[in-house]
C-alpha cells in the first residue's frame, strides 16, 4: 500500500517550508493543504489539538506537529533516501543542537525586527546579526552545516533566507555586507532544486509583511 501524505501548512511559513523541503529530498510524494491561519481546519484542530498550529505533517493517518520533530520523522521513515542526521550519535546531537539554535533565535529575533522602531529595533537587529555571526562560525569553511552534504541544520535555516528581505529592508542593513560566507551558503543551497522549489520567492513574501503590517497597525 502507498504511503499517504498530507502537509498541513501556510506558504509563508519558514517552519513548513522544512518540512516541504525534507520531503522533496527524500522523493516523497504529498497532499499540500494551504491553512487560513484566521479560520483553521478541523483537520489542523484535531490533528495538532495542544498547540492548533502549523506545519504538521499527516502520514497513513497518524498526525506529527513541530517542524524539527517531523523533520527527524521524515529522515527515520524514507531512510533509504538523501539521510538529514548523521549517522554518529555525537555528530548528531551537534546538529540538532543548532537546528534548536535556530529554532529559539531566527523567528523571534527576526519579527522584532520588522514590528518594532527605535531602540527596540536596533537592540533586534545587532542580535540578529551576531546570530548570524555564531552561525557563520559554526559554518566555517564547510559547503553545508553537517559538512559535504546538505543536511539537517541547513533544512533547519534555510528557509529563515527566504524572509531575508523583510529584516534587510524594514531592518536597514545587508546580510551580505556583513557575512558574505552565509549568504553564500544560502545561495549554495538554493542550487538544489528541492530547497528552490519548495520555498518561496523572497519578493512575495516581503509583499505578504506588507499586507501583515498593515493588519497591525504598523507604518
Amino acid at each position: 500500500m502507498a504511503d499517504e501524505v498530507v502537509l498541513l501548512d501556510f506558504w509563508p511559513s519558514p517552519f513548513g517550508m522544512r518540512l516541504r523541503i525534507a520531503l522533496a529530498e527524500k522523493g516523497v510524494q504529498y497532499e499540500y493543504k494551504d491553512e487560513d491561519l484566521r479560520n483553521k481546519s478541523p483537520l489542523l484542530l484535531q490533528s495538532n489539538p495542544v498547540h492548533k498550529k502549523i506545519p504538521v505533517l499527516i502520514h497513513n493517518g497518524k498526525a506529527v506537529s513541530e517542524s524539527l520533530i517531523a523533520v527527524q520523522y521524515i529522515d527515520e521513515v524514507w531512510k533509504d533516501k538523501a539521510p538529514l542526521l548523521p549517522s554518529d550519535p555525537h555528530l548528531r546531537a551537534q546538529a540538532r543542537f543548532w537546528a534548536d539554535y535556530v529554532d529559539k533565535k531566527m523567528y523571534e529575533i527576526g519579527r522584532k525586527v520588522w514590528t518594532t522602531k527605535g531602540e527596540e529595533q536596533d537592540a533586534a537587529k545587532k542580535e540578529f546579526l551576531e546570530c548570524i555571526s555564531v552561525l557563520e562560525g559554526e559554518l566555517g569553511d564547510k559547503p553545508y552545516f553537517g559538512g559535504k552534504t546538505f543536511g539537517f541544520v541547513d533544512v533547519a535555516l534555510i528557509p529563515f533566507y527566504t524572509w531575508l528581505s523583510v529584516y534587510e529592508k524594514f531592518g536597514n542593513f545587508s546580510v551580505e555586507a556583513e557575512h558574505p560566507k552565509f549568504i553564500a551558503w544560502a545561495k549554495r543551497c538554493l542550487e538544489k532544486e528541492s530547497v528552490s522549489k519548495s520555498i518561496p520567492d523572497q519578493q512575495k513574501v516581503y509583499d505578504f509583511v506588507l499586507e501583515m503590517r498593515k493588519k497591525l497597525g504598523i507604518e
